[in-house]
């Protein structure tokens, strides 16, 4: 069970097994990692978590969630918390968009706490950051209702996945989102740019980008590839949250992973 201190997480696997964490998108919760767990969590300690007012993390955990105040270090700040609670002094990770965006900040200022990297639909800039804060706003005022009729056709390679149990699923954590947490993580990506940092990468990098991804489209998964040193991209047919056909996402994991679990050692 999570300390009141720390963000709400899962762990399952070996207990002696290397640890790896999975980041989240934002708008969802741990949730978006259950395809990929059953084979993950075979050969890996895997620790699923929930950003802050999302899932069961509370919005509060945030050092200051007053608009424009929070970013992506005070996100990596709460996952090295985990890591520290729960002993581990270097472990892989993998994260989806915003999830990704901890797991690159993370290896570049921290490089001796992550032993793998993979980024999946992510980017090192998610471009200008007002329609971030514009949506911040919006969020704060109105909750996250408004953007229910938006977000299938910015997650899904196919909208009408939103009508899959699954894609209710994903969609009802967004809609039972914290607007102060889920507004704070919009101003963490507002304020993100990772590209002159990305050289400083030296973890074994997997990047994934979405062929379909109307989010953070293929583009992104190529400059993260090419400004991290010896990193690899694939490309799969899928939307911004990779769900909707996991076994392509899976196979790039478990090849990407079993080069790099003794990384630890």
């Amino acid at each position: 069970m999570s300390a009141p201190s720390l963000l709400h997480h899962h762990v399952v696997g070996p207990a002696d097994a290397p640890p790896l964490v999975l980041g989240p998108s934002l708008g969802t919760s741990k949730a978006v990692w259950e395809p990929q767990l059953s084979s993950l969590s075979r050969r890996f300690r895997v620790l699923r978590f929930d950003l802050p007012g999302h899932g069961g993390s509370r919005a509060d955990l945030l050092r200051d969630a007053q608009p424009g105040r929070t970013t992506v270090e005070d996100l990596v700040s709460l996952v090295l918390d985990l890591a520290d609670h729960h002993g581990w002094d270097r472990f892989h990770y993998a994260g989806i968009s915003l999830g990704g965006a901890v797991g690159a900040h993370l290896a570049a200022h921290r490089p001796e706490r992550v032993a793998s990297l993979a980024l999946i639909c992510s980017s090192a800039h998610f471009g200008p950051a007002e329609p971030w804060y514009e949506r911040a706003d919006l969020v704060r005022l109105k909750g996250t209702a408004p953007l229910r009729e938006t977000s299938p056709g910015r997650w899904f390679a196919d909208a009408s996945f939103a009508d899959s149990p699954f894609g209710r699923r994903l969609l009802g954590a967004l809609a039972e989102a914290d607007p102060v947490g889920y507004a704070a993580c919009c101003d963490a990506l507002a304020a993100y740019d990772l590209r002159s940092d990305l050289a400083g990468i030296t973890a074994p990098t997997l990047v994934v980008g979405g062929a379909h991804d109307a989010a953070t489209p293929v583009e992104h998964a190529q400059e993260l590839a090419e400004g991290i040193p010896n990193a690899v991209l694939k490309v799969i047919a899928c939307g911004h949250l990779a769900v909707e056909q996991p076994r392509p996402l899976q196979t790039a994991l478990t090849t990407h992973l079993p080069e790099v679990r003794h990384a630890l050692r």
